[in-house]
């Protein structure tokens, strides 16, 4: 007999050989195939209980919990970056004064951190050459354009995305090119 567990409410879901598996949660109605499944298979209870054993003296030993390893890290890239002597707790209490008062605070997409938003950049025709893509008469996006840029508070890598009114610019861009073609 297979045991599995619903990956959105937790639940042991037992099944009868001859009926055959569950398609779905009972209890939250969640499809059970393919990415979403979980299937447990337990040989024995002392096999169980001698994992929960393990995991507990692992969780005891530990003096951190896990989101408090990942804080330390960042804190350790960031004391690599800054000058001896830099406060961090300031410095962490102005980056979350600063991220209250965005409108986006997006990911950073190496350490994924929240960015800070530093400004914006144009992007003019001599720094671009807009691609047309396959099947199309025109390029998607045209020069000058502007880039929201965003620098993480933790690793200070930067990203950049478009701003508002370009991103409707493309979006209409492209409605054209299909609508066209």
């Amino acid at each position: 007999m297979e045991n599995t567990i619903c990956p959105w409410c937790q639940t042991e879901i037992v099944w009868d050989e001859e009926i055959g598996p569950e398609e779905e949660c009972p209890h939250c109605n969640n499809e059970l195939k393919g990415y979403r499944t979980i299937s447990v298979t337990i040989d024995s209870e002392e096999e169980a209980e001698e994992e929960a054993r393990e995991e507990e003296a692992y969780s005891s030993s530990s003096y951190w919990d896990e989101d408090d390893a990942t804080n330390l890290k960042v804190a350790g890239a960031l004391e690599a970056y800054l000058p001896e002597g830099t406060d961090l707790l300031a410095y962490e209490s102005a980056v979350e004064k600063i991220m209250d008062a965005q409108d986006q605070v997006p990911e950073c997409p190496h350490c994924r951190e929240y960015m800070l938003f530093t400004g914006t950049q144009s992007v003019q025709e001599q720094g671009f050459k807009s691609v047309i893509p396959g099947g199309f008469k025109l390029p998607l996006l045209d020069a000058p354009f502007k880039m929201n840029v965003y620098v993480c508070s933790s690793c200070f890598h930067v990203s950049s995305f478009l701003s508002e009114d370009d991103r409707l610019r493309l979006v209409h861009r492209a409605q054209q090119l299909h609508e066209r073609s």
